[in-house]
């Protein structure tokens, strides 16, 4: 039975190398897959994703106004789904890959993160986590060796921001994977005048 899954993770707990190793099991068996990203995610350029360990693949762009079933219609569907980066699609594209799981069985894979650097649950992923059959953390760790669960964003000088849009992309420059503890004692500090 299709099922739509929400694999989440902190910056640098390599989603996106497991959703590119997922993609070549599949079509290692000979399925069809789709492999997706929101268009918001520029990184690589449009139509790649790519992986911080060098892993990459052409993706199809979906832009936030986009139907999602339309579109995997006129594709002639595929036996999987693969959505990287799933956090920036929209609540209503995250109903139409529950959709695509509950009335084509179509299983839809989704990789991305949970919160934004503010610990605020993105509009995807918070549809996600209501929708989802599997919900799975993709573990990472902290600088001090602690679970990573905040995707902390750091100003060029290497400071931690705590102010801002929710939607700033970036990669290892722009962001770390801390601990909740960490974070808020580097924000004290930062505070106060401690660096």
């Amino acid at each position: 039975m299709a099922k739509l899954y929400f694999k989440y993770g902190a910056m640098g707990s390599s989603k996106t190398a497991q959703a590119l190793i997922t993609k070549f099991n599949y079509e290692e068996r000979g399925m069809r897959v789709w492999l997706i990203k929101p268009s918001v995610d520029d990184r690589y350029g449009a139509g790649m994703i790519e992986s911080r360990v060098g892993l990459k693949a052409p993706a199809d762009n979906i832009a936030p106004s986009s139907d999602i079933r339309a579109l995997f219609a006129r594709r002639g569907g595929a036996d999987v789904v693969i959505a990287d980066e799933a956090q920036f699609f929209t609540p209503e594209q995250i109903e139409a890959f529950r959709g695509i799981v509950d009335e084509l069985g179509v299983p839809v894979l989704c990789f991305g993160l949970r919160t934004d650097f503010l610990t605020h649950t993105f509009p995807g992923s918070k549809r996600l986590l209501e929708l989802a059959d599997s919900i799975t953390e993709i573990k990472t760790i902290c600088e001090c060796g602690s679970k990573a669960t905040v995707n902390a964003r750091l100003s060029p000088d290497g400071k931690i921001v705590t102010e801002g849009e929710q939607v700033f992309i970036g990669g290892n420059d722009s962001y770390m994977a801390m601990c909740h503890a960490c974070w808020k004692r580097k924000i004290k500090e930062q505070a106060n005048g401690i660096e």
